[in-house]
């Protein structure tokens, strides 16, 4: 082989290294770019601090949460929803805190939120089931110890009681959903500080809808857990 076939065997190489390089960063720049607008736009990831909504979710667990609810879709009954504290809540509940940082821990975080695992949001957001939606008059409990929205009682697979409770709630309320507003509560019900714990808050235990930032609809971590949220 000549000299001259050599260094053009050489210059073809590195224009191949070249050209696969490049191109690795570019598909790593739009999956990026991608996540980041999913992130933005569709999908928001948050993780569980606290017990009130097991066994559904437990401390720890990341939760995927859909942006588009409720704004191009419409809540229901029986949906898990993240929303903003409408007032005095997080504070009332010790719930949400999280762990100062430092320049390690924050640039796993990082990447951990981008991939759909990441916890930055957990301390101004709380998560909770909507009970009750606008104009729905939510009482507990019947003579069964069932809740009831408009007077029909309502089955709740997912309430976690303390053992030999027979009520789905430790306090007895009536009340009725302002327009515009949700009625949430934990699944964990006697260890959940819900809307029945804040009637004296500004919005009288009430979420505005303003303040839901969508609703959870995979629990994504740890893969063991991986699972849908139905009702």
């Amino acid at each position: 082989m000549s000299d001259y076939e050599s260094v053009g065997n050489r210059a073809s190489s590195e224009h191949r290294g070249g050209r696969l390089l490049r191109d690795l960063v570019i598909i790593v720049v739009v999956a990026v770019s991608i996540s980041l607008l999913s992130r933005a736009y569709l999908v928001r990831s948050f993780y569980i601090p606290s017990g009130s909504m097991q066994d559904t979710l437990q401390i720890n667990d990341r939760i995927l949460v859909n942006e588009l609810v409720p704004d191009l879709i419409v809540l229901n009954r029986g949906d898990i929803v993240v929303f903003t504290d409408p007032g005095g809540w997080l504070t009332a509940a010790g719930e949400g805190a999280a762990g100062p940082g430092n320049p390690v821990t924050d640039g796993v975080r990082w990447v951990s939120d981008v991939a759909g695992l990441g916890a930055q949001d957990a301390a101004d957001h709380l998560v909770k089931r909507v009970i009750g939606l606008p104009g729905d008059r939510v009482a507990c409990c019947d003579a069964s110890g069932r809740t009831t929205v408009n007077g029909e009682p309502i089955s709740e697979p997912y309430l976690k009681l303390p053992a030999g409770a027979t009520r789905a709630s430790e306090h007895d309320f009536s009340v009725t959903v302002p327009a515009e507003s949700l009625w949430v509560e934990g699944d964990n019900r006697y260890n959940s500080a819900d809307s029945r714990l804040h009637t004296d808050t500004p919005h009288q235990g009430f979420v505005p809808v303003g303040n839901v930032v969508g609703r959870a609809f995979v629990v994504n971590w740890p893969l063991r857990r991986w699972s849908w949220l139905d009702e």
